[in-house]
């Protein structure tokens, strides 16, 4: 099957070189047949031959070959965008989508299921997590719609091939319209502040593009992350900022690539799927599994931190404002212009807390961050990770692991008490026009632990991201903000890496989806102990570790304008919730009224800036890239960093590097996937439900009379 279908190779290796994209249509229809025939027979079963084997178990199985491929196809469509594979991602997409979505619709099959989940016989022989698996299986179906009269069921078919499609556009206009602004710098002067990396890699990027030369260089600037960013912060000209920050917020907005009516329709599409699956709105649909349980209860805990956080603002706004007017000369304080709030702001930070952000750059080079987490995670976790070499292509050693560019690496990752391996991953780091923006893990394989407590079946992993590159063939050397993005990724993928449960898919992230940031936000706590800095915060020249006076002052910022930035969390969580909730009820709202709408949405949410804040709707893949993603869940980052916040204050009890602790975040949190409840996990690590004591004192809040309650009780 693999030099015939090399996208359905079942090697555990990806042999990247062989993935023609010419094969992939034919490779992708011969993955679909196979599924079909084994759903078919499933299907056809009596009464007699229904078992937990012949159903729950062969329903695992069945998209075997397709998942496997399409999880590759949509990691090469993220990472190595191309008009060639455009064109066919867009072709199979549809009948992709019409599969995985048509499973749960399909009648006979429901009725084979729900023979399966009334025969208390059956179900009495079988282990918890067997019998849970039952339970969710029958709530798959009943979520997608199986109840429902045949028209329904088409109509919902209808519904997710459309979503997929217009899901699929709008990440395409996004990566478009992105790729297609530059700003090239010609006066040094406007620089001037720029850390001497950053304008060096800026420098070489213009001449790759053809713009300056080494005797006369010019410096250019993107919209990707690395360069967006410090461009913002460091830049002198308030008018070039001003304009970098109009062509980032036009991404989406303009044509060929506007995004209006996409989301008009997404999230109308959303609500009517909702209201066929008897909800009020898709919020509730998208929840009822979830901890939160409904819309109303997150947009509640929402509302809840916006108070807690709310004090804190003013401040912190008054305090920049008041800075700048000092700084300017001027008589009175006024509104700062949003393109102006990250260079004032990283002037404060130096100013009065006597940081320069990039001061931490040079203890950061990203071989020397991987080396260190990989420490850590040993010591804590007892997990053993070891680098294989890469190769581009076919030709190479032959134990050299296929990559799919040369900035790609691999590693496999070992249990150190069993010597067992429990899966690998590849990363991919440093920003390209063919990538997708942000830092993501992803898995190429899912897992799963036999009965005998070794791993059965292997998973494979993917981080991704897009960090600092390094200059002149230097090492990349990170921000503190880029540190922690590695270690949250990393997260994820220990989540997915280390399950232990023996239903593929109850294992690893399989969790619900506003629990499944705890493993990655916890992560982050270790880039702010000195303890586990000392495993990899050394001076890419010295080999020194961070002075004692900056790692103080270090600290010291950590909640530097932190208010700000959770109430930036919050407006993006209840903008997500609103819209869903509100708005694609109203069938008076359209595309037209999307600003104005979330800009109600959002009053109590944004700082009084002089021009008002424009909606990054247009470009936040978060809610719009995929037929969920983050849809009607984005309240899940601050939800989970309440619950990851007092997890970490046990560790912050007992060491930060104590292997007990580290074993039994590892055996409750990462190894139970869903096989139980998500609070049930928490409870067994924690010896109790978390409150929100922990985040409020790691944030720089007040303790309020709630606080000490459980939280998500």
């Amino acid at each position: 099957m693999t030099e015939k279908h090399p996208f359905l190779s079942d090697r555990y290796e990806v042999a990247w070189s062989s993935l023609d994209v010419q094969r992939l249509q034919n490779d992708i229809e011969h993955a679909l047949e196979l599924a079909e025939s084994r759903v078919r027979h499933i299907e056809q079963l009596s009464t007699e031959q229904v078992s937990y084997e012949s159903v729950a178990h062969a329903l695992e199985g069945c998209s075997e070959e397709l998942d496997r491929a399409w999880s590759i196809v949509e990691h090469l469509n993220n990472v190595m965008d191309a008009p060639d594979l455009r064109k066919a991602y867009g072709e199979v997409l549809p009948k992709v989508t019409a599969f995985y979505s048509g499973i749960c619709l399909r009648e006979k099959l429901w009725t084979v299921v729900r023979q399966l989940a009334k025969n208390q016989t059956e179900l009495t022989r079988l282990d918890p997590v067997r019998r849970r698996h039952v339970e969710e299986l029958l709530k798959d179906f009943q979520e997608c719609g199986a109840d429902l009269p045949e028209a329904g069921r088409k109509r919902i078919a209808e519904i997710d091939h459309e979503l997929a499609t217009l899901t699929q556009k709008f990440s395409e206009n996004v990566l478009d319209a992105t790729n297609d602004w530059e700003m090239i710098i010609e006066d040094a002067a406007v620089l001037s502040e720029m850390p001497d990396v950053l304008r060096e890699i800026a420098r070489e990027n213009a001449l790759r593009k053809g713009h300056g030369t080494e005797a006369q260089p010019k410096w250019r600037f993107t919209l990707h992350a690395p360069s967006w960013g410090p461009f913002m912060k460091f830049v002198n000209d308030a008018a070039l900022r001003k304009a970098a920050w109009q062509a980032a917020n036009a991404v989406g907005r303009t044509d060929p690539w506007s995004n209006g009516c996409l989301i008009a329709k997404i999230l109308s599409l959303r609500h009517e799927k909702a209201t066929l699956l008897g909800f009020a709105n898709f919020a509730d649909h998208i929840l009822q599994r979830r901890m939160a349980k409904n819309g109303t209860n997150a947009r509640a805990f929402v509302q809840r931190m916006r108070e807690a956080v709310t004090r804190t603002v003013p401040g912190e706004v008054k305090e920049l404002e008041q800075f700048r007017a000092q700084q300017l000369g001027l008589d009175n304080p006024e509104p700062l212009e949003p393109w102006d709030v990250a260079f004032w702001s990283e002037k404060l930070l130096k100013a009065h807390y006597a940081f320069d952000e990039e001061s931490l750059r040079p203890f950061f080079p990203i071989n020397q961050v991987i080396s260190g987490l990989f420490e850590l995670v040993e010591r804590v976790f007892g997990l053993r990770v070891v680098e294989r070499a890469v190769k581009v292509g076919s030709e190479g050693p032959a134990d050299a692991v296929e990559v799919w560019t040369e900035s790609v690496q691999f590693y496999e990752i070992f249990d150190t008490d069993s010597g067992h391996k429990l899966g690998a991953f590849y990363t991919d780091w440093f920003p390209r026009e063919s990538k997708r923006s942000g830092a993501w893990m992803d898995t190429l394989r899912s897992g799963c632990f036999g009965e005998n407590g070794e791993p059965n079946e292997l998973p494979l992993g993917i981080m991704c991201g897009n960090m600092t590159p390094g200059s002149r063939g230097k090492a990349a050397l990170l921000t503190h903000d880029e540190v922690e993005t590695v270690f949250h990724e990393f997260g994820h993928l220990l989540h997915e890496l280390c399950g232990e449960v023996h239903v593929k898919s109850l294992n690893g992230i399989s969790v619900p989806w506003d629990f499944v940031e705890v493993p990655s936000q916890i992560m982050e706590n270790w880039c702010w102990q000195r303890e586990s800095l000392n495993l990899f915060a050394r001076h890419h020249e010295t080999g020194e570790g961070i002075p004692e006076d900056l790692f103080e002052r270090m600290c010291k910022t950590r909640n530097f304008q932190k208010g700000l930035f959770i109430l930036r969390q919050l407006s993006f969580g209840i903008m997500d919730l609103d819209l869903h909730i509100d708005f694609a009820s109203d069938p008076e709202l359209g595309e037209h009224d999307l600003d104005a709408f979330v800009k109600r949405s959002t009053e109590q949410y944004r700082p009084a800036w002089k021009s008002p804040s424009i909606p990054l709707l247009h470009r936040f893949g978060h809610l719009f890239s995929g037929a969920v993603a983050y849809a009607a869940g984005y309240y899940s980052y601050q939800w989970s960093e309440v619950i990851e916040a007092d997890a970490f204050s046990r560790f912050l009890e007992t060491g930060v590097l104590n292997p007990e602790t580290g074993r039994a975040f590892r055996r409750e949190i990462l190894a139970a996937g869903n096989r139980r409840e998500p609070m049930e996990s928490y409870v067994a690590f924690r010896g109790r439900k978390p409150t929100l004591e922990a985040y409020l004192a790691r944030s720089g809040m007040e303790a309020t009379p709630e606080s000490a309650e459980a939280f998500g009780a």
